[in-house]
């Protein structure tokens, strides 16, 4: 299916690998222009050399300052933004335990840089009328326990779609979040071999998942980002889209080895 997207200027932060990665795929596979915007700039050249038209754009996203460099550089290249992807972020297990000063930390590793990047980005994409995409979380949903700033960031980023889809419905700015839950990036396997059975703890997480007892895809959240960046989502606005296999919406009777299906 075309989604009308050839040509469309795409900037992702936490692009170079998971599913920031999946996500920059996407696109190109689509015919847009990709910023891969990372803290990592050799991931972040690898995979833009792989994509054509794509460019990579390195930085410390809770540098404030940056992220409005990158929006800045990517709008001279572009002359357009048509699509943001805020999807950057990392469970850091700051917990209650821990300081105000750690606390602010976190939300400065997974909320500061969702605002700044939009803030900076809002007049070319009220120019474009073009599309945020936030990546949430499902502990902002579910609670995970020792992660209060892991999951104030992610309440953050549900509450800000919202109020930002209602800030820019007048210039026909359309914003929508996508919520992951057990998904299977690179940082969830290097967690898998940190324990004593690696499959076992694997096969404990899949069998927690409703929906065919595997972690999700980060192409499967990659696919609802691009749709909801997409045209084809063009009355499509202030969602909070789970994919998830159904892990955080249906009951948990649906979990677990003894789940009945009918």
């Amino acid at each position: 299916m075309d989604m009308g997207l050839a040509g469309k200027s795409i900037i992702i932060s936490g692009a170079a690998r998971g599913i920031g990665a999946a996500t920059a795929r996407a696109f190109a596979a689509e015919g847009a222009m990709v910023a891969v915007v990372d803290r990592d700039l050799d991931a972040a050249h690898a995979l833009a050399s792989l994509l054509p038209g794509a460019r990579a754009f390195c930085g410390d996203l809770s540098d404030a300052a940056v992220c409005g460099r990158v929006v800045a550089e990517a709008a001279a290249a572009w002359r357009s933004i048509d699509v943001l992807v805020n999807n950057a972020g990392v469970n850091d297990s700051v917990s209650l335990e821990q300081g105000p000063d750690d606390f602010m930390g976190s939300l400065r590793r997974n909320l500061l840089h969702v605002f700044a990047l939009a803030h900076h980005a809002r007049p070319h994409l009220v120019a474009s009328r073009g599309a945020i995409i936030n990546v949430s979380s499902k502990v902002a949903d579910t609670g995970q326990g020792k992660t209060s700033g892991y999951a104030a960031a992610k309440g953050g980023v549900n509450a800000l779609t919202r109020e930002w889809a209602v800030a820019l419905a007048p210039h026909g700015v359309r914003v929508n979040a996508v919520v992951p839950a057990e998904c299977d990036t690179d940082q969830y396997q290097r967690w898998f071999a940190t324990q004593s059975d690696p499959a076992a703890a694997r096969g404990a997480i899949e069998r927690l998942v409703p929906l065919e007892r595997r972690l999700t895809r980060p192409e499967e959240v990659a696919d609802m980002i691009v749709f909801l960046a997409s045209r084809r989502a063009s009355h499509v606005t202030g969602e909070i889209v789970h994919v998830d296999g159904g892990y955080t919406r249906l009951d948990r009777a649906a979990s677990g080895e003894h789940a009945k299906w009918g």
